[in-house]
């Protein structure tokens, strides 16, 4: 009897353990079933890179395409050209990008992962306030409009399907935009990187190339050993 009872302990035990695991790989995969935009954050009154990001398809159908709409109060929005790709642009009566339409060179299969970018521009008025970028995800069977906005005190979380939001933060330092101060930034960041990568890698090959020589040294010591053995 004590047998039984100790068997059905430990088959209860496995399924509790099984569900849990069931549920804690189904929460972040049901958290990550959006389209996602990085950064969140952008700095008004300069250009900044912007991804879309997805990792699902519609309902298991592979993606074809996304149409994402670009806000009215954005100045510039500007597609990233990536192989994956195909990219078709309408533009308002400015000439500013009012929708970018992705479509797949190869349709993106379910649970693969893949993003699309642009370059965008929100004026100094704009700090502080946020801006949604509804994106309409089309598929070969269907499509998931992540396009629903939140309204005041209502958590986007609670959406079926939240459209990306980005927040415009402090303007850029520079006053024309920032551009200047962000290529001169940049392009000292990437030369001290350069630098101490270069800096940190030099002693590399000198040490394999030493190593080399060692074991070659080595080796031709056991092979004449070897001979006159």
């Amino acid at each position: 009897m004590t047998r039984t009872i100790s068997a059905r302990r430990r088959a209860r035990l496995a399924v509790g353990v099984t569900a849990g695991a069931a549920l804690a790989i189904a929460l972040p995969l049901a958290a990550s079933a959006h389209v996602h935009v990085t950064p969140e954050d952008v700095a008004a009154n300069g250009s900044t890179r912007i991804d879309f990001s997805f990792s699902h398809g519609c309902d298991g159908s592979p993606t074809t395409a996304l149409v994402v709409d670009i806000p009215a109060e954005a100045q510039g929005a500007t597609p990233v050209i990536d192989g994956a790709w195909t990219i078709t642009t309408e533009t308002g009566d400015a000439g500013i990008p009012t929708q970018i339409t992705y479509t797949a060179v190869t349709p993106i299969p379910d649970a693969y992962a893949a993003s699309a970018g642009m370059n965008v521009i929100f004026p100094a008025s704009a700090e502080g306030e946020s801006f949604a970028f509804p994106v309409t995800q089309q598929c070969e069977t269907g499509e998931a409009p992540w396009t629903q906005i939140a309204e005041d005190g209502e958590d986007p979380h609670d959406l079926e399907y939240p459209a990306p939001v980005v927040l415009v933060g402090a303007a850029a330092a520079d006053e024309h935009g920032g551009h200047e101060g962000d290529h001169a930034s940049s392009d000292a960041a990437d030369a001290e990187t350069a630098a101490s990568t270069t800096t940190a890698a030099d002693p590399l090959p000198i040490w394999l190339s030493a190593g080399a020589l060692v074991v070659a040294a080595i080796a031709l010591v056991l092979a004449i050993a070897r001979r006159r053995a």
